[in-house]
């Protein structure tokens, strides 16, 4: 199979985009986070044990660019920064709880 029919194949499968862009370190866990509302970056550090600042800013950064999380400053004493998920987001949500189903 050449390169390019590869790409064409991957293209065709709408499952293939989707797992792509929650694939990666710490992306499903912050997804399953956000199902319940906002998250800020400090609560995802304590709630994902291992993790480091490095790799959790690094997700957020792709699944803001992504548009599947969105960055909001709340502009309250102490300023803070929240991240919730997107129309696009929320639109996988079924998808992701299917995928979870599966484990059950």
């Amino acid at each position: 199979m050449t390169t390019n029919n590869l790409h064409q194949e991957e293209a065709s499968c709408p499952a293939e985009g989707i797992l792509k862009q929650l694939s990666g370190k710490w992306k499903p866990q912050i997804f399953r986070l956000a199902l319940d509302g906002p998250v800020r970056f400090n609560g995802l550090l304590r709630q994902l044990p291992g993790s480091n600042k490095q790799s959790v800013a690094t997700a957020l950064k792709e699944m803001e660019e992504a548009d599947i999380l969105v960055k909001t400053v709340v502009q309250e004493k102490p300023l803070h920064i929240e991240y919730t998920l997107s129309e696009k987001g929320r639109a996988m949500v079924s998808v992701f709880r299917g995928m979870e189903s599966f484990l059950t």
